[in-house]
Order: structure tokens, then C-alpha cells, then sequence
């Protein structure tokens, strides 16, 4: 199996966090709770056929996956903030003629939506491999991972974690540029949907702008792909989508982030949401299928919340480079302005790899 990053280079072995995930009596109970509404304990062990205790032990600890549950005795449980259930036909109803593109499964738990999908693709779907337009979607992810083994943090419905998987003709080799054509995607799909102060940031965070904060992060893009440098490729499009932060999950986040709730008055729902990305997924991953990156590369420039900004971008091998962002090539590739310590002299370096972070305005870059 041969596996990408975003703009192209090998990556780093993934180290996963596992996290306990909720038990499926767990998920049968919180569905029933899905009303907001108070729901005796007794009433809800009979119609399950179990103890009272079951139940009890069932929902034990659910602030630790962002919900909040109230026990109240006398009347049962009640959920303050019922998640959003995701539903197959739901999304395929919202997605309308786009529907037929797509073969959608729901889970309620899985350690990692792209290495189930992954594992799914096989070398070809007409060797029993996925077909193209699979799409995974799971409500909890025991191992979520973002770009370089980072762990993804999410609690239950406060984010939209899903995997895509897409059949290219051409090899691994004409893939670059593909995590940022993604997202533009998203941003499309998110402009779309009301969404305001949206932009991107080399090569695969979509990020959002929210009062003091400034641009944080509001999604990330994950890219795996397996195949021949000539062709063809299977690749998983990993996508993890903040709507709303409880504090549970900040307190496991060490970077800046935003969701939809701090950016709209009423976030999306979330098949309705899934449904948007997706259609908008599907056009452009036609239009990178058909002319690569190149045809989307002005498009994500407008978008790029970094353009002609200092930025220091940290190397693969511990070290740093700071300059100017000045875009992106036809492969996606990092334009940095920079100036030699030397000489003093202005020159443009090409990176097909490393960190990007803003720099200090005291620091001295070119103009």
C-alpha cells in the first residue's frame, strides 16, 4: 500500500490515541433520549429489556463525550443537547440527483473512518474492492487522526467526521495538490450555507474567523491513497468538521480551533451538512480528475487566509524556514519569499512539505 500527504511527500508512522468508545447500549439509550424530553429509567429498561442498573451504567460518564445529561429522580433522564443523529437516507434524500454518486454507511463507532475505508478499497473495485463514492461516516472515532499522526478530538454530533473514497485513473504520482483542491470544497460547500470568514492554509486546514481569535481552525483534510505511480489510485479523503466545541473536547485540543456555532447563528443540520460537502466534493474531484490542481490553483490562492502574509514554515527534519507566502504552484506546492542571511537577496523557495504558523510582526521579512 503506498499512502500521501496533502501536498505529496511520505508520511510520518501514526502513533493513535485510543479512547474508549461508547458501548452500543450506550447509542441505543441516547437515540431514545433524542427528544430532550425527561424519560424514566424504568420506563426505558423495559422497553429494552434490561435492568434499571443497565441503563445506569449505560449513561454513566457522557460529559466526557461532550453531551449533558440530566437525572432527575422521580422523572428519569434528559438530554440538554441530543445530537444530531446521522442518517444514510437522510443525506441521500438531501443530496437529491447527486444521490446516485454515492454509497453512504452510517456508524455509530469505529477507531478511524479512513483506515476502515482504506481497507475497504482493495486494489480495484472490480476485484470486490469499494467502489468509488464510498462513503464512511461515524458518530464516534475511537482513534481519529488528523495529518501527521496528530489525534483528532471530537465528542459525540459536535462534529462532522467522515471519509470519501474516490477512483483515479492517473498514478500516485499526479495526486499532488489533491488535499487542497479538497479544500476547496469546502469552502465552497461552506459559502453555500451561509458561512462567513472562511479560508485555507497550506496544505490541508480549513480555517474560520471568530471574534478575537482571528483565523483558527475550523476543519481538517486527511489524504491516504493506495496504487501505482502510473495508475490507477484509490484514495481516502479524510474530513473532520468542528460545529460546536464543548469544553471536554477543548480540553484535549492544544491548538487553536473555532466550529460553525461560533461563526453562524444557526449551524446547519448535520445531513443536510454532510450532503452539501459532498456534493461539491463530487464536482471538484471531477475537476481535479480532469486538469489537476492547476485549474483550482487561483481559486485557492482567493481563499488562502495566509497569502502575502510572514509565515515561518517548519521542515520535516526539525528546521525552519521564514519568508513571505506567495501562493502555491500547479501541484500545490508552498511559494515562500524569502531572503538570504548572507547576502540579504530575494529569492523564491518551492516546499512540498512542513507547518505553516504565522509569524511575529516584529519579525523582520520582506515586504
Amino acid at each position: 500500500m503506498d499512502s500521501i500527504h496533502p501536498s505529496g511527500a511520505r508520511p510520518k508512522v501514526f502513533r493513535l490515541r485510543q479512547q474508549h468508545a461508547p458501548k452500543p447500549l450506550t447509542f441505543t439509550l441516547l437515540r431514545l433520549l433524542a427528544d430532550g424530553e425527561f424519560h424514566s429509567g424504568e420506563v426505558l429498561a423495559q422497553q429494552l429489556g434490561i435492568s434499571r442498573a443497565s441503563v445506569s451504567n449505560a449513561l454513566r460518564g457522557m460529559e466526557s463525550y461532550g453531551l449533558t445529561l440530566h437525572s432527575v429522580h422521580g422523572r428519569g433522564y434528559r438530554l440538554a443537547n441530543p445530537p444530531q443523529w446521522l442518517d444514510a437516507a437522510r443525506i441521500v434524500s438531501h443530496l437529491g440527483e447527486h444521490g446516485r454518486h454515492f454509497r453512504i454507511e452510517v456508524l455509530d463507532s469505529a477507531p478511524s473512518s479512513n483506515t476502515l475505508l482504506l481497507q475497504r478499497a482493495g486494489l480495484d473495485a472490480a476485484n470486490g474492492g469499494a467502489p468509488g463514492g464510498s462513503v464512511l461516516a461515524v458518530e464516534w472515532q475511537s482513534g481519529g487522526r488528523g495529518r501527521l499522526g496528530r489525534s483528532w478530538h471530537s465528542g459525540l454530533g459536535n462534529a462532522l467526521t467522515f471519509s470519501l473514497l474516490w477512483r483515479f485513473e492517473c498514478g500516485l504520482s499526479d495526486l499532488s495538490g489533491l488535499s487542497l483542491a479538497t479544500g476547496v470544497a469546502l469552502v465552497r460547500a461552506l459559502r453555500d450555507l451561509g458561512v462567513e470568514g472562511v479560508g485555507l492554509k497550506w496544505p490541508n486546514d480549513v480555517l474560520g474567523t471568530h471574534d478575537h481569535k482571528g483565523n483558527t481552525k475550523l476543519a481538517g483534510i486527511l489524504i491516504e491513497a493506495r496504487g501505482d505511480m502510473l495508475g490507477p489510485s484509490a484514495v481516502v479523503i479524510g474530513i473532520g468538521l468542528n460545529l460546536f466545541l464543548p469544553q471536554p473536547v477543548l480540553r484535549q485540543v492544544v491548538q487553536p480551533v473555532t466550529s460553525l456555532a461560533d461563526m453562524m447563528v444557526n449551524a446547519p443540520e448535520r445531513n443536510h451538512l454532510l450532503a452539501v460537502l459532498l456534493r461539491e466534493l463530487h464536482g471538484v474531484l471531477r475537476e481535479f480528475a480532469a486538469h489537476g490542481f492547476a485549474a483550482l490553483r487561483t481559486e485557492w490562492e482567493g481563499h488562502h487566509a495566509l497569502q502575502n502574509l510572514p509565515v515561518r514554515l517548519l521542515l520535516p527534519d526539525g528546521s525552519s524556514v521564514a519568508g513571505i507566502a506567495r501562493g502555491v504552484t500547479e501541484d500545490g506546492a508552498l511559494k515562500l519569499e524569502t531572503i538570504s542571511p548572507e547576502t540579504g537577496a530575494q529569492g523564491m523557495q518551492i516546499f512540498n512539505a512542513g507547518e505553516v504558523s504565522l509569524r511575529s510582526g516584529a519579525e523582520h521579512v520582506a515586504a
